[in-house]
């Protein structure tokens, strides 16, 4: 009797998974939903509108794009997280919702693990730590010996609590030991202007946040906060190479999720449709352009990353002693 079980069960799988594979194979059969936690006009939002056209022509179904900003992402989370599991709907998501967002908020209304199922990088970009055009600081072990010098008074931008750009500050300070001010600035550009009139000392910021007042020769890079020079700016040194923590790497992903109980089938059919866009030569150059780096990879990988991001950005949460109700 235990055999017969054994086997029914088997076969039962068998079937449940050859029934999988014939839906994937004739995916999709309908327009499929992303939904953003971003607003219209956004990087993200531009770079999914992109790789949406493409996905429509590929699959001859549209791929529409819902921006549902606000409310720290979880007006768009929990839309998605209701969803049919079905791969009909998915959501654009970053590091900060997938991975820190758990650390620093007692109550939120969806977990990143159990809730969602990874599906398929987009793209990442690293920042940059930039200073005004005309600051005396040549490098990075100028800007933290005078950090050292005023004792805590030299101050570093950001766009708000929780950020990358706070957390990259609060992760410079951790690995050198110097103490600076955090300087919360309400919008993004903002915080570059005010660099760039010398009203905030220094703060971090991609390629695209930055991109105005560098090419307007108003601020200069020191170093960018990744492993390796960004292929655009190849005259900018890593971290290490500036003479920085080399274990210093700031940056954000921006990739896509399902609600879980997606099948995996239909996963892995998306995760390969958006690994041939992302690897078209116009796509590609589109995206480096902005300093945005095409990142094409497995659900497992996406879901590893999670995983270490919400290790690295958790830990400097609590370090900074981030809470939200």
């Amino acid at each position: 009797m235990k055999v017969l079980k054994v086997v029914a069960v088997a076969a039962i799988a068998a079937a449940l998974g050859w029934i999988g594979l014939v839906t994937a194979q004739n995916f999709p059969t309908r327009p499929v939903r992303v939904v953003l936690p971003y607003p219209a006009g956004t990087g993200p939002d531009a770079v999914m509108r992109q790789v949406g056209e493409r996905l429509t022509q590929r699959w001859g179904q549209p791929v529409t794009i819902e921006n549902r900003a606000g409310a720290n992402g979880w007006t768009a989370a929990e839309a998605v997280k209701r969803a049919a599991p079905d791969g009909y709907t998915l959501i654009q998501g970053d590091n900060l919702l997938f991975a820190l967002q758990p650390f620093v908020f007692r109550r939120l209304p969806f977990d990143p693990v159990r809730d969602f199922e990874p599906v398929a990088p987009l793209y990442q970009t690293h920042f940059f730590l930039v200073v005004p055009a005309n600051s005396s600081w040549r490098n990075l072990p100028d800007l933290l010996m005078a950090a050292r010098a005023r004792n805590g008074s030299l101050t570093y931008g950001s766009s708000g609590v929780a950020s990358h750009m706070h957390l990259g500050g609060a992760m410079l300070e951790g690995a050198t030991g110097v103490t600076m001010t955090h300087v919360p600035v309400r919008e993004t550009p903002q915080v570059f202007v005010s660099v760039a009139n010398g009203e905030i000392d220094w703060a971090f910021g991609t390629a695209s946040t930055t991109g105005p007042m560098y090419r307007a020769q108003r601020i200069r890079y020191l170093a960018i906060a990744a492993p390796t020079r960004h292929p655009s700016f190849p005259d900018v040194p890593t971290m290490a190479e500036a003479g920085g923590p080399p274990e210093l790497e700031l940056k954000a992903w921006i990739a896509l999720f399902a609600p879980r109980g997606t099948p995996r089938p239909i996963v892995d059919r998306i995760n390969a449709e958006i690994a041939q866009v992302l690897s078209e030569p116009e796509i590609r150059e589109r995206m480096n352009a902005v300093g945005f780096t095409p990142w094409a990879g497995s659900p497992e990988e996406l879901a590893r990353t999670v995983t270490h991001d919400q290790q690295v950005l958790g830990d400097v949460a609590r370090r900074e002693r981030i809470s939200f109700d």
